[in-house]
């Protein structure tokens, strides 16, 4: 039984830390991309990656054990939020061309 739990949560933690390591694959690729923008639209999309840089830290604090699933589904529901409202403003996207 403990063998399971244990087991559980490791597999839990390597996925959690798989998403997080894919968040920072996302902004490694995205960042580059800032240099070429005017400087509104650079703010608002530095904005939207800070947000996956923390939704991918909490993806680690979780698999460390410093948060629980709760409070990681809590916050990746505030980052979403966050990001669709700054999805909703045109200058912000990442790559139109």
């Amino acid at each position: 039984m403990i063998a399971r739990l244990v087991g559980g949560r490791r597999w839990r933690a390597r996925r959690a830390l798989k998403a997080a390591r894919m968040l920072d694959e996302v902004v490694d690729t995205q960042l580059p991309l800032l240099a070429s923008f005017d400087e509104d639209r650079r703010r608002r999309s530095a904005d939207y990656l800070a947000e996956l840089v923390k939704l991918a830290q909490d993806y680690r604090y979780y698999a460390h054990g410093w948060i629980d699933a709760a409070e990681l589904d809590r916050r990746g529901h505030r980052a979403m939020d966050r990001l669709s409202r700054l999805r909703e403003d045109p200058t912000a996207r990442l790559i139109t061309d």
